[in-house]
């Protein structure tokens, strides 16, 4: 694959039953105020289908110390909220009649009427803050969610560009939107984590030890990220190129996290998938979860502290005023996969037509460094194909890519995790031309840029 690479729950009281969260009332803290969400039915991967998780509806509720409340009581439906950077404001999917598609709204925390963001006819859901007055957020379209960015203005621009469903689950620190999308990309069964910049550039898997379901993803202050993995939870860190999971009780891990102090979190959690989520406290580095909030007939997911947080970076987009979008591969070579010297020829580019099957664009020859340079057209699902000399495939990438109009990027490998740093050297196929093969499937583009 090239482009570099490309739910928690209290103690469910149970008469019967070994799937019991170890408990120690010593770990037990004092919490801030929070929010939570509540749902009879809770399905954390319906998304995926494109479904409804919450079929049967849901209630945000307030959590302080000594009392609880609806936050909008007047609504039909409300779920994953999400507070503001200055700890005022609150982003919730809303319907505020039965009938209605969850649609984004927002509502200060001091009072008032909740304001509507979007005017979709389908589902909006999942929404985030980021810089500059903007939101992101994942909207239904001819039956699957792709990721939409709303500017200060109102203006939306959709961000991903894949067959299957995407989901955003958080903002990193330095400003890229975290996402679930399938593995392989837009084509498989089970979770992954991705990234992608807030213009839509510079898609890629977190990590690249692939093959297991992995949902959802929330960045720790520590900036360590933690995720639910199978039947456990586990996390990336900076120095690793892999998971590391987490000594916890087995069981189903979803929702959303909230880190309510140095290595500690409200999270869900259920024994199994015949139980309802509930909300649990656990600290990293201990075997025990101790019950938040039970409600034992309900499920109790997307916990969201109510306090101000680090507004993530900004960062200037490095998207050009061209019709199609240059990639640059530094060496085939560089990948998971072992490639004899000598044996990667050329390169395929494929998209997909409006009936969903294989379309090929065009071809270009690999350097003997396995280096190339192509054009590919914009916002379109894209896959890459090496052969040999001979025309016979050696790889074939199994999910897809997309490129932002305008976008120029540089990948280390085929298949080369993020965590890979290129050789200092210039790529023999800038030293034949700085002219990139068209492969945008219409011979009469123009090079969009050098």
């Amino acid at each position: 694959m090239l482009a570099r690479c490309i739910l928690p729950c209290c103690l469910v009281l149970l008469a019967t039953g070994p799937a019991r969260p170890v408990t120690d009332d010593s770990a037990r803290r004092q919490l801030p105020v929070f929010l939570y969400t509540v749902a009879k039915s809770y399905e954390p991967l319906a998304w995926m289908r494109g479904e409804d998780r919450l079929p049967s509806g849901a209630a945000i509720f307030v959590k302080s110390a000594n009392a609880e409340r609806a936050l909008l009581p007047d609504f039909a439906a409300s779920a994953d909220p999400v507070v503001s950077f200055d700890g005022e404001r609150v982003l919730f999917a809303g319907k505020a009649h039965a009938t209605d598609a969850w649609q984004i709204w927002e509502i200060a925390l001091a009072g008032g009427a909740a304001r509507r963001i979007t005017a979709s006819q389908e589902d909006c859901i999942r929404p985030f803050y980021l810089p500059d007055d903007r939101i992101v957020y994942a909207r239904k379209i001819e039956g699957r969610f792709v990721i939409e960015i709303r500017d200060a203005e109102g203006k939306p621009l959709v961000v991903t560009y894949v067959p299957g469903s995407a989901l955003p689950t958080g903002i990193l620190h330095d400003g890229r939107i975290l996402f679930s999308a399938a593995y392989p990309l837009g084509t498989g069964a089970a979770p992954e984590i991705y990234t992608v910049y807030s213009d839509g550039s510079g898609v890629e898997s977190y990590r690249c030890d692939h093959g297991h379901a992995r949902y959802p993803a929330t960045q720790a202050s520590s900036g360590e990220l933690l995720f639910a993995s199978e039947t456990t939870l586990a996390r990336f860190t900076s120095a690793g190129a892999r998971e590391l999971r987490f000594s916890v009780p087995a069981g189903e891990y979803g929702g959303d996290f909230a880190e309510t102090g140095a290595s500690e979190w409200l999270l869900s959690w259920r024994p199994h998938g015949d139980a309802t989520f509930q909300l649990m406290q656990w600290k990293q580095g201990s075997a025990a979860l101790q019950p938040a909030i039970i409600k034992p007939e309900v499920n109790v997911i997307q916990p969201a502290l109510i306090i101000p947080r680090r507004v993530p970076n900004r960062h200037p987009s490095g998207l050009h005023d061209w019709p199609n979008a240059n990639l640059l591969c530094l060496n085939a070579y560089t990948s998971k996969y072992p490639f004899p010297a000598g044996s990667i020829h050329s390169v395929r580019l494929y998209t997909r037509d409006l009936e969903g099957s294989p379309k090929l664009l065009g071809s270009a020859s690999v350097e003997r460094d396995g280096s190339f340079f192509v054009q590919v057209p914009p916002e379109r699902p894209l896959q890459i194909e090496l052969l040999d000399a001979a025309g016979k495939t050696l790889k074939r990438e199994a999910g897809f890519f997309w490129m932002r109009r305008g976008e120029q990027r540089g990948c280390v490998g085929c298949h080369a995790g993020p965590e890979t740093a290129p050789e200092n050297a210039v790529p023999l196929t800038l030293l034949k031309s700085t002219t990139p093969a068209d492969l945008t499937g219409n011979t009469q583009n123009a090079s969009g840029g050098h």
